[in-house]
C-alpha cells in the first residue's frame, strides 16, 4: 500500500528534492479569515551532492541524516511523516468498478486486474486505491483512482525516515501533493477561480469557453521543470522538461568561481557581481520564459484548451527578483509566484523571513503536510 496510515498526531511534510530537504508542519487554526492553518515548523536543509539523482534516493545514509538534521533545525516534536514518490516514478489509472463493492473487494478486484495496467510483476510494487466518486460510464459503477510504484521507491523513502527517527505515515505521488497545495492558494487568490460554481456542460460534454478556468503551475527544480494544468481543481496535465536552476547555478559558479552553496546563497541574498544579472540572470530568465511557452504549446497540441488563463511559478527559481515580471510580459498572461503560506499564520519559533525566502519551493511539502487534515 502507497498509504501507510491514517493521520493521527502531528504530521510533518517532507519533500525529498534533489538538493534539499524540505519539511514543514501544520497546524489547523479553526478560523477560515486566519488563513485555516498556522505554520508550526519549517527546516529547508541542503543535500550532499549526488545524494538524489534523476528522481531516487542513492545515498540512503545522507539523505536520512540530513531529514535528521532538518527535524532538528525546525524544533518539531512531530515524529509521524509524510514523504512521496517522483510522478515519474508511479503509474496511476482511473478505472471504473462496481459501486456496491466494498473497501476489500475493491482491492482484490484490482489485484486481480492489475497486470493490465502495471508492466511490472506485482511482487516488485505497491499499490493502494482511492474512491473517487461516481463513474460517467454508468450509474452502477463509481471511478476508483488506481495508483502504483516499484518498491524500491516506497522502501527506499521509508528507509530514511527510519535513519531520521521518523515514523512514515503516508508515501504520497509528488503530483498530488502539488495539485493540493496550490488549490490552498488558489482558492484564497480572488485573481484565480478554484472552486468554480455549477458548471453547465455543453453537448460535447465540455464546460462553455466562458466557464473554463485553467491555471498552470511550473515548479522550477534543479535538473528539471514540471509544468501541470489545472483545471476545475485537478491537474489534467504534466510535462517534465529538462531545463532547471542548477544550469543557473554552475555558470555563477563558474564566473565567480565560489563553491556551488556560496553560489546560491549569492543568488538569493545578493553579492553577484554587477554584470551579473545582465550576462548570466537575464538570459536564465529568457530561457524560462522559453521553456514555459514551449510545455505550453505541447499541452495546447494535446487538449482542446488554447490558452491558460493564469499562472504559478514555484521552485527555488521562482524566488530569482523579477523572474515573474518578464515571464508574464513574454507569455502575456498573469504570473504569480507560488507562496502556499500567504494566509497562514506562524508560531513563534517560526522565522518569518526564512519562511517567505523559500516558499516557492516548499509547496509539495506543504501538501504532504496538508494529508495530516484529510
Amino acid at each position: 500500500m502507497l498509504i501507510l496510515g491514517r493521520k493521527k498526531h502531528p504530521l510533518l511534510g517532507i519533500d525529498i528534492s534533489s538538493t534539499a530537504i524540505k519539511l514543514v508542519e501544520l497546524a489547523r487554526t479553526g478560523s477560515y479569515s486566519a488563513g485555516l492553518y498556522r505554520v508550526q515548523a519549517f527546516a529547508h536543509e541542503l543535500l550532499p551532492p549526488a545524494a538524489v539523482t534523476e528522481k531516487k534516493i542513492a545515498d540512503i545514509e545522507a539523505v536520512g541524516t540530513a531529514i535528521r538534521k532538518a527535524v532538528t533545525r525546525s524544533r518539531s516534536k512531530a515524529r509521524h511523516a509524510a514523504v512521496a514518490v517522483a510522478g515519474s516514478a508511479a503509474i496511476t489509472r482511473v478505472i471504473s468498478l462496481p459501486v456496491n463493492l466494498s473497501d476489500a473487494e475493491i482491492q482484490a478486484q484490482i489485484q486481480l486486474e492489475a497486470d493490465q495496467y502495471i508492466p511490472y510483476p506485482l511482487e516488485e510494487v505497491n499499490i493502494d486505491f482511492d474512491v473517487i466518486g461516481p463513474s460517467a460510464n454508468g450509474n452502477d459503477l463509481v471511478d476508483v483512482l488506481l495508483a502504483a510504484s516499484r518498491r524500491e521507491n516506497v522502501d527506499d523513502r521509508v528507509a530514511v525516515l527510519d535513519i531520521a527517527g521518523l515514523t512514515p505515515e503516508i508515501v504520497d505521488i509528488e503530483t498530488y501533493a502539488m495539485e493540493r497545495a496550490c488549490l490552498l492558494q488558489l482558492e484564497r487568490a480572488p485573481t484565480f477561480v478554484a472552486k468554480s460554481p455549477t458548471i453547465h456542460l455543453g453537448k460535447d460534454g465540455r464546460p462553455p469557453a466562458a466557464e473554463k478556468h485553467i491555471v498552470a503551475v511550473v515548479d522550477v527544480g534543479a535538473a528539471s521543470t514540471n509544468l501541470h494544468v489545472i483545471y476545475n481543481g485537478k491537474i489534467v496535465y504534466t510535462r517534465e522538461q529538462n531545463f532547471g536552476g542548477n544550469q543557473l547555478l554552475d555558470e555563477i559558479q563558474r564566473r565567480c568561481d565560489v563553491p556551488r552553496d556560496e553560489a546560491r546563497l549569492k543568488l538569493i541574498r545578493g553579492g553577484l557581481p554587477e554584470n551579473t544579472e545582465t550576462e548570466v540572470i537575464g538570459p536564465f530568465k529568457e530561457a524560462l520564459a522559453q521553456q514555459i511557452g514551449r510545455g505550453l504549446q505541447f499541452f495546447y497540441s494535446a487538449s482542446s484548451y488554447g490558452r491558460i488563463n493564469q499562472l504559478l511559478l514555484a521552485g527555488g527559481a521562482a524566488g530569482i527578483s523579477g523572474i515573474d515580471e518578464l515571464v508574464e510580459q513574454r507569455l502575456e498572461f498573469p504570473v504569480e509566484i507560488a507562496n502556499p503560506f500567504a494566509d497562514m499564520t506562524s508560531a513563534s519559533v517560526v522565522d518569518a523571513e526564512a519562511l517567505k525566502r523559500v516558499a516557492p519551493s516548499m509547496m509539495i511539502a506543504v501538501g504532504l503536510a496538508l494529508r495530516g487534515f484529510d
